[in-house]
């Protein structure tokens, strides 16, 4: 099989895909995301828990992938300063059925392309996740570098407007850069944009940092956080970990 690559835990994803005939889980244990109150959002502060939140990934060509995103359970608090409300959902919010197909680099080479359609399904279990299906396609690349890992990712979203009907379109861009520390440990960074056409809305940025721990072939640990730079962006979101192929 060719070497362990993942989707997780950066935002920009790699353009390898799962060995034919294989299976491979990647996943966070728990995640928490925190966005402190700012006047540019009302003064809201929002709090949330995710539980087990995977990516399930089944080789069905040697360039061609089946992946299936979701989340076991979510929680959700966010408190208005400003009218004293606090709002609460638990629940399951729904699924994202996604393919990836190498175009080129899969088993080699300077440069590895791979476009990434995917669907959001929402379920909306405790009002989590709208009612609303959603799309895109994300575009992943990576160069060989030697000792560095370095990978980008263009991607364009199609999303439900926030208030009232219609759609909006959202284009998100990302570069990481990894490195080997010692021995089986090392360290990434991450630049991530995201910029919507919904009228009255911020770019989001994050700049991220995470630590990889390669225990054998097939089995990879992780931890790290996103941090936001910009108003718009969650303040915090920590992790911790997996990557398994079978």
């Amino acid at each position: 099989m060719r070497e362990l690559n993942a989707d997780r835990p950066d935002k920009t994803d790699c353009p390898f895909t799962v060995d034919a005939g294989h299976y491979q889980v990647e996943l966070d244990f728990a995640n928490v995301t925190y966005d402190r109150a700012n006047s540019g959002r009302g003064d809201i502060s929002s709090r949330t828990v995710e539980i087990a939140p995977v990516n399930l990934k089944v080789g069905l060509l040697n360039n061609l992938d089946f992946q299936f995103v979701f989340a076991a359970y979510r929680w959700e608090r966010t408190d208005d300063r400003r009218s004293g409300v606090v709002q609460r959902k638990a629940g399951f919010s729904g699924v994202t059925p996604r393919f990836k197909l190498n175009l080129i680099g899969n088993d080699g080479g300077l440069l590895a392309v791979a476009p990434l359609p995917f669907l959001n399904l929402p379920l909306n279990q405790g009002n989590l996740g709208g009612n609303s299906v959603q799309g895109g396609i994300g575009l992943p690349y990576a160069f060989d570098l030697g000792n560095w890992d370095l990978g980008l990712q263009t991607t364009y979203r199609f999303n439900h407007n926030g208030s009232g009907d219609g759609y909006h379109t959202e284009f998100e861009n990302s570069v990481s850069l990894g490195h080997q520390l010692v021995g089986k440990l090392s360290l990434a960074v991450e630049f991530f944009s995201s910029v919507s056409t919904e009228r009255g809305t911020g770019w989001s940025g994050t700049v991220d940092s995470w630590l990889t721990y390669q225990v054998g072939p097939n089995l990879r640990l992780d931890c790290g956080v996103y941090i936001g730079v910009t108003p718009a962006a969650d303040d915090w979101h920590p992790w911790f970990g997996t990557t398994w192929r079978f």
